[in-house]
């Protein structure tokens, strides 16, 4: 069973690579029609201190990337300061970053640590991450640097 499941989050791990570079570039995570978190309000994260869908109706476009918020309050409030919201590692997962790849972060599994928002992949992944969380960004800080304008699936 045990090599079952890791086939599986291996394949699963390969498609989320595979689609979280086609749209907005491969140093962001979106969709392929640019549609960024997945369409959850990254304000919210920090106002209301949950992942929260955002409003179809309700958006933004910042660096080739669609957003969608909550409230006309939070589309304000981001588009006075983007970078104040936006997700470390242009939305990809901490956790792989700071193990050199890049995997789709789930907006469901995250975390604001000094007031930045930071994803993971699933919930098994940001329970290791939380062991060492201060280690685990400076091991993501220093690989960003090298790995942030690569494609997902060259760092395989």
């Amino acid at each position: 069973m045990s090599i079952l499941k890791s086939l599986i989050t291996g394949a699963a791990l390969s498609v989320a690579v595979a689609t979280s570079s086609i749209a907005a570039g491969v140093d962001l995570n979106a969709s392929s029609t640019g549609l960024a978190l997945q369409g959850y309000d990254p304000v919210a994260y920090f106002t209301e201190g949950a992942p929260t869908r955002g409003n179809w109706k309700i958006t933004s476009t910042y660096n080739d990337a669609t957003y969608r918020f909550a409230s006309e309050d939070h589309k304000a409030a981001f588009e006075a300061d983007p970078e104040a919201y936006l997700p470390q590692y242009g939305g990809y997962c901490a956790f792989g970053a700071a193990m050199g790849f890049k995997f789709d972060g789930d907006p469901n599994y995250w975390r604001v640590v000094d007031g930045e928002l930071f994803l993971n992949i699933s919930q098994d992944i940001q329970e290791r991450w939380v062991t060492d969380i201060p280690g685990y960004i400076e091991k993501a800080d220093t690989n960003w640097v090298t790995i942030e304008d690569k494609d997902p699936a060259s760092l395989q």
